[in-house]
């Protein structure tokens, strides 16, 4: 078996037909003996092997139900799914154990006062359960009703989920789980790829949601087998920038809800605490605004956040230009500084360009483009931008400003900042308005129109304290 992407052959070869990598075939023995689940509470089990409309399908069967925490429900879709399989992965030391650890105590409490039945299992196969349990009172967690268990052998880990019936499951990690009838150590392909079934298996036909915990490589990618993440429902990564207090869980792959929402979360002594404005921790910016720096509004899943885009330019050193982004496509940073030498008129083959996006968050969309120009103009002309200012959009080969999606949600977040103005494509301005909420708005088709506009009189007017 391939473990890039999972294809499958009678024998080794050297290289995959399938992606092409070399030297990642390895040799899979499957076991025949499969533990299944006897007991079924509708949902997936109650579908098997039977034809139904999907007009006549009832979506009331298996409704969401909420893990204590907004920010982690955000990047779930708005809750956990009964019968949903959960990969959650990260470096080592980001705080995923302990992000899940919260998010059993909160799930268990719930239902300690609800006095239902099912509550939450926790199984852990990397601690002992004094060191769990020493881990929830420096948390200072209400766990007293929370199940726990300290078991690596998958079989096993069915039998108890049957015995206790847990609404939850957090299996912590599932590259020290082992299937007893498949060969490979624990963390083979095998052994990732048949103990995940196993688990899937299981969520479907009892009902009961999975959070797995996820190994990275050093490339940061999950470890395992491809397939792994094809198996699975959501796959979240968390993210911890190096020196930050802050975690970033991003939504890689949702089959209910959307992808690449962001939570923001910030460790604390207490564990991970909810950052509900993540805006504000992206704006720590003093009175005194230095040249290069310029607010964005990106779109991040469903909501708006606004991002501090920093551009240092400096005189070459000798040998070739050097172009560096933290944050950003280092291909997109080089492609827009073409695009500023030929429709904006300004040459920096003889200087360094540096690009970083403040507080370690990372971007992919094409809304930053006019703000990274921008603020790498001003670190080339040595001219601070006014301290009230956003810029959001796309800027194509051709110069034009192109529209972003969400135009107004993004100009309704930065009005609530206490944003004065704000630079954006023409055809993102409200009919009719030329401002909102006290804040002003400058539509611009082209990057030359957006640089003109910087020095109009109408525009240095619009601030109350004018830096440029």
């Amino acid at each position: 078996m391939c473990g890039a992407c999972g294809a499958d052959y009678p024998k080794w070869q050297g290289q995959c037909s399938a992606c092409g990598e070399w030297n990642q075939l390895r040799e899979v023995r499957l076991g025949v003996g499969r533990a299944a689940p006897a007991r079924h509470r509708g949902g997936y089990a109650g579908s098997a092997g039977q034809v139904h409309r999907l007009g006549e399908v009832d979506l009331s069967q298996a409704p969401r139900f909420s893990s204590g925490i907004g920010e982690f429900d955000r990047v779930l879709g708005g809750g956990v799914v009964p019968g949903s399989v959960s990969l959650i992965g990260g470096d080592p030391g980001a705080g995923k154990s302990t992000l899940l650890l919260q998010v059993a105590a909160a799930i268990g409490k719930k239902v300690s006062q609800a006095s239902a039945k099912g509550g939450v299992l926790y199984v852990t196969g990397e601690e002992s359960l004094e060191q769990l349990a020493g881990r929830a009172k420096r948390l200072a967690l209400e766990a007293d009703s929370l199940l726990v268990a300290s078991e690596v052998v998958a079989q096993r880990v069915a039998e108890l989920i049957e015995l206790e019936s847990p609404r939850l499951v957090i299996v912590d990690s599932i590259q020290v789980m082992r299937l007893e009838d498949v060969d490979g150590t624990p963390g083979s392909i095998s052994q990732v790829r048949e103990t995940a079934a196993l688990f899937t298996r299981l969520a479907k036909q009892s009902d009961t949601a999975f959070m797995l915990v996820g190994h990275v490589t050093k490339e940061g990618n999950l470890a395992g087998p491809k397939v792994l993440e094809h198996m699975i429902d959501c796959s979240m990564m968390l993210e911890a920038p190096a020196g930050g207090r802050y975690r970033m869980l991003r939504g890689v792959k949702n089959r209910f809800g959307a992808v690449n929402e962001l939570g923001v979360f910030a460790m604390t002594e207490r564990g991970m605490r909810e950052v509900g404005n993540p805006s504000a921790i992206f704006l720590q910016r003093g009175e005194a605004v230095a040249a290069g720096s310029l607010i964005t509004v990106v779109w991040e899943g469903t909501r708006p956040i606004l991002v501090e885009i920093q551009a240092l330019v400096d005189e070459l050193q000798g040998g070739y230009p050097r172009r560096v982004a933290l944050g950003l496509e280092p291909q997109r940073l080089a492609m827009q500084l073409a695009v500023l030498h030929r429709h904006g008129g300004v040459s920096l083959a003889a200087q360094d360009v540096f690009v970083n996006l403040v507080g370690g968050v990372r971007i992919s969309e094409t809304g930053a483009d006019l703000a990274l120009l921008l603020a790498t103009l001003s670190s080339f002309r040595d001219k601070p931008l006014p301290h009230g200012l956003i810029a959001f959009g796309e800027v194509g080969l051709s110069g034009e400003v192109r529209p972003v999606a969400n135009g107004q949600e993004r100009l309704q977040e930065a009005a609530k900042q206490g944003f004065q103005a704000a630079l954006l494509p023409s055809a993102n301005m409200p009919k009719g308005k030329r401002s909102l909420s006290g804040m002003k708005l400058y539509g611009v088709s082209s990057l030359v129109q957006a640089i003109d506009a910087l020095s109009s009189a109408d525009f240095t007017s619009s601030f109350v304290k004018p830096q440029v």
